[in-house]
């Protein structure tokens, strides 16, 4: 009898802790909307803090190029040349002065660790150097692409593009980054029509006499012509791109390889103030797609996030190499 009433009290007792167990719809309702809640006020958070380490992860890969600038100075007494002109890509079996085709980031390839990439096609003959330097066009560098902007790693090539050196391939890797060619964008040129004319004294380049940043068309400058101050000088950084050409061909600003010669794709100005990118097509300006900023690195090797509302004279001055006006940086 006590077992058997025991037995019943246990039942019941079990019975309803399994009653208060269960949830109302009601109640269900009520943590899925929380849950929904707290992921909102947490999302922008999460978000914020991997823009965050994507901007630093920017700004280390500036300073990588900028001591890869340096070093190259150290070793040659001069800084890399702006190269022949967007139809050429770097020629292996050539140095790293005048007679250099290809523009900066190719002649500074053994100062990232990519010396292997700088040899492709030394010795060949030419049709197979042509096929070789065409497959160094889809070399995609990481040093190279800002975390921030979500294009492919091989954007599309552009079909109606004739490169004179190397053959073209239907996809080709970008660079994010460019070099500081001063406050004048200039005229360009897409080059001589093959090596011979070229190195021939007597072909007519166009006219760079004016230029005053740090690398342009076939430049010979070194520290000692940055008058201003090394610190006082934009040396390399972020360019702007059109938000809705990442992918292909149409922003003529991120249409070419890194390895080409003096050209918008690797050469930028700040005859404009930097830009965010946008829907709209700015080929020859800085700009970044990070919020409010660009990365910008100096001459003297330091990296800055400098504001998008930058005073424009004074980003105009931090182009010009030689102008002895004042400056000062707007950023964090």
């Amino acid at each position: 009898m006590m077992r058997r009433g025991l037995s019943t009290q246990a039942v019941g007792t079990s019975k309803t802790f399994r009653r208060h167990m269960g949830f109302t719809l009601v109640e269900l309702l009520v943590v899925i909307a929380v849950i929904g809640l707290l992921v909102a006020l947490l999302l922008p958070a999460v978000q914020q803090a991997r823009e965050s380490a994507r901007r630093l992860q920017c700004r280390s890969q500036l300073k990588q190029l900028a001591l890869a600038i340096h070093n190259h100075e150290a070793t040659y007494r001069k800084l890399p040349s702006g190269g022949w002109g967007w139809q050429w890509v770097g020629e292996p079996d050539r140095g790293v002065d005048q007679r250099q085709p290809g523009g900066w980031i190719y002649q500074i390839l053994p100062q990232i660790e990519q010396t292997a990439y700088r040899q492709l096609g030394s010795g060949q003959p030419d049709a197979q150097r042509r096929i070789t330097l065409g497959q160094m066009t889809q070399v995609n560098l990481t040093v190279l692409r800002c975390p921030s902007r979500p294009s492919p790693s091989l954007p599309t090539s552009n079909p109606g593009f004739l490169w004179i050196n190397c053959e073209l391939h239907p996809s080709m890797s970008r660079t994010d980054y460019a070099m500081n060619a001063g406050d004048d964008l200039g005229s360009g040129t897409g080059g001589p029509t093959d090596l011979a004319q070229g190195d021939d004294p007597a072909f007519t380049w166009p006219d760079t006499s004016q230029m005053n940043g740090v690398c342009h068309l076939r430049s010979d400058l070194a520290w000692r012509d940055v008058l201003d101050g090394l610190s006082n000088v934009y040396l390399v950084g972020e360019k702007r791109v059109s938000t809705v050409h990442y992918g292909d061909a149409v922003d003529q600003g991120f249409d070419e390889a890194p390895f080409c010669g003096a050209d918008i794709d690797v050469l930028r100005w700040t005859d404009l103030p930097p830009l965010q990118d946008s829907v709209a097509i700015e080929t020859s300006a800085f700009g970044s797609a990070h919020l409010g900023i660009v990365n910008m690195g100096l001459c003297d090797g330091s990296v800055r996030s400098i504001s998008v509302n930058i005073d424009a004279n004074m980003h105009r001055r931090l182009g010009n190499r030689k102008d002895q006006q004042p400056v000062s940086l707007d950023g964090p």
